[in-house]
């Protein structure tokens, strides 16, 4: 059964009618965010409560018994100035309270439930497209911090802090990749990071897209509760002709994204304390000749990418 809701904020009235009773009241607030530009951390919505105590985020919608059209009051700000943007994202401790996806993927890749949610960010959510899809090349999906970016150290500068090799990998990566770069954050934080590091009019490679946190799902884990993914399905869906399972690889440094397609992901070592670890970190180097080794496949479904490294050295001394 749908909800639908009308958030009050700002002075201004803001309707969602997307969202099931399956979903969760973190879903609620992504839907917001959307709307309005406030990240959910930001959000506090009124009177939202379950058996007289405040709704937690993993609450599901039907459990709050909201009447159609129920109206919400949220208090909260968007990040409005440069500073805001430019900082780091709130704290979280992501990095360190990873897990191991392995047992959990079963229980989530294929739920109806989480492939409505896909389904519904292949209708609702707007891809702005920075350079046009070419076809017959393969996908990367890059995520930002600690992947590409040292975003927790202090710096004058973003170059400062970015992973060494950034430049090379990806003008190397563009050869036989559309490049997509996929972030936990808002559009603004993106957009500004990479227009720090220049990536953005880097002559030598071009970005096809980039998705935000509106982009993502939250899924029910049976160990970790409900957490947030990165589904590929929202962009195989929005891009059939050219991406699907067999030619696109996705790196990132938090493993439970890749919830909703293991296969597909490569967890990557996190960049973090730029100063001490600048001249030795050669990650994205090494991963540029794996790339290279596997653009020569036409299905990457084979591939383990947890072993990448040895298949790398195999190739090499072939």
């Amino acid at each position: 059964m749908s909800v639908s809701v009308i958030i009050k904020w700002g002075g201004q009235e803001y309707s969602i009618s997307t969202l099931s009773e399956e979903d969760t009241v973190l879903d609620l607030k992504q839907s917001i965010k959307s709307l309005t530009g406030v990240l959910p951390e930001r959000q506090k919505l009124l009177g939202l409560k379950v058996k007289g105590k405040p709704a937690d985020d993993d609450v599901k919608l039907g459990d709050l018994k909201l009447k159609p059209n129920t109206k919400i009051m949220m208090m909260g700000t968007r990040e409005e100035s440069l500073e805001d943007v430019l900082a780091p994202p709130p704290e979280n401790d992501d990095v360190v309270n990873d897990f191991d996806i392995e047992d959990e993927v079963t229980e989530v890749e294929n739920r109806e439930e989480n492939l409505a949610k896909i389904a519904r960010r292949v209708k609702d959510y707007k891809v702005e497209e920075l350079n046009p899809p070419r076809p017959g090349k393969r996908l990367l999906v890059l995520d930002i911090d600690y992947t590409l970016f040292d975003h927790k150290s202090c710096a004058e500068t973003g170059q400062e802090l970015m992973r060494p090799y950034l430049h090379q990998f990806l003008t190397s990566a563009y050869e036989d990749y559309d490049i997509v770069i996929w972030s936990a954050t808002s559009m603004k934080w993106i957009d500004a990071k990479m227009k720090e590091l220049g990536v953005t009019d880097n002559p030598n490679y071009k970005i096809t897209f980039m998705l935000d946190s509106a982009a993502m799902i939250t899924v029910h884990t049976p160990k970790r509760g409900v957490v947030e993914v990165k589904p590929l399905g929202v962009i195989w869906g929005k891009y059939s002709e050219f991406y699907n399972r067999k030619n696109t690889i996705m790196f990132d440094d938090i493993g439970r994204n890749f919830l909703m397609n293991p296969q597909n992901g490569l967890k990557i070592r996190p960049f973090m304390k730029a100063h001490l670890n600048r001249e030795k970190d050669k990650e994205l180097y090494k991963l540029s000749l794996y790339l290279k080794e596997i653009a020569k496949l036409d299905d990457f479904s084979g591939l383990n990418h947890k072993h990448w490294e040895r298949y790398l050295s195999k190739k090499q001394n072939q």
